[in-house]
């Protein structure tokens, strides 16, 4: 038993393709708390009690949802109160709501998608459809961190040389234009290095060769089978438009149908794997060092 992302990471993009796209194109509120709160158990199972630091952000978006959504959309048929002239309804409450769970739970989807899918499975993923693509999105995923680093040291430069010494707006923008200045020097100097250095080592002269060390395992097809037909299942049953919720300008609900029923549940269990696994594991790793 291994645990969710050590399996292939093809199995894992499929997991993650199913568990978000459904979350993102789809307004049913009990979609969007199923993916919430298996994008949050999965966080938790990983990362242990850090992780709740790091979400607490995250849920400022449904609060954010209720108080802006209702601000400028004024539909619906029930007012709770009329602010400004302007009636605040419950329908568009409950939407901002529930607009704002989304956003909540493919954050912290996308969040933990960003720590397992390192830029070498990126790169084994793609690699095999599009070694241009591949390569561009490895080179990007690269730069985004040495950006960082490099504005960290330019900035303390700049310091060190007597600059930044007035705390006040207009410090701040000389300072950050001199900051872009800079960094479009270094990173059209840092292309060219590049470039010259992939010429030099025969990039583009013959046919390209791959090598990876993943592998596939019956685990990772199993898995990877389970995920389609779970996902599948939950994407047909949205498709066909039968958990479809009308917010405005009253809210009607899909009712508890047999499509219905059969998605929640599909859905349920698909967000659910990878924190299985994960406990799984753990509890494994803990029942070998106590056999110690």
């Amino acid at each position: 038993m291994r645990s969710f992302k050590d399996h292939n990471p093809i199995t894992v993009f499929i997991f993650y393709a199913f568990a978000i796209i459904p979350a993102m194109f789809c307004t049913n509120p009990v979609i969007m708390c199923i993916s919430l709160v298996g994008a949050v158990a999965f966080r938790l199972a990983k990362d242990g009690s850090g992780a709740v630091r790091k979400m607490l952000p995250y849920f400022a978006f449904p609060v954010l949802g209720v108080i802006i959504n209702p601000l400028f959309n004024h539909k619906g048929v029930t007012t709770l109160f009329i602010l400004n002239n302007n009636p605040i309804t419950l329908e568009a409450v409950l939407f901002g709501l529930t607009l704002g769970i989304m956003i909540c739970s493919t954050v912290i989807w996308f969040s933990s998608f960003n720590s397992i899918m390192t830029t070498d499975k990126l790169l084994y993923i793609f690699g095999s459809v599009s070694p241009k693509i591949a390569l561009i999105l490895s080179m990007t995923l690269r730069y985004i961190p040495l950006y960082g680093q490099q504005i960290k040291k330019v900035r303390q430069a700049q310091t060190v040389t007597g600059l930044y010494k007035e705390d006040n707006v207009i410090d701040k923008i000389r300072g950050g234009l001199r900051i872009m200045s800079v960094m479009v020097s270094w990173a059209l100097e840092n292309g060219i290095i590049t470039a010259d250095s992939m010429s030099a080592r025969g990039y583009g002269a013959g046919r390209r060769s791959r090598f990876a060390i993943f592998s596939w395992r019956k685990a990772d097809i199993v898995l990877a089978v389970l995920c389609v037909l779970l996902g599948g299942t939950a994407a047909a049953c949205i498709g066909i438009g039968r958990l479809a919720y009308t917010w405005y300008p009253e809210i009607v609900t899909p009712g508890a149908s047999l499509p219905a029923v059969l998605c929640y549940a599909a859905y349920a269990v698909l967000c659910a794997i990878p924190t299985v696994l994960q406990i799984r594991e753990e509890a494994r790793w803990r029942s070998l060092q106590s056999e110690i």
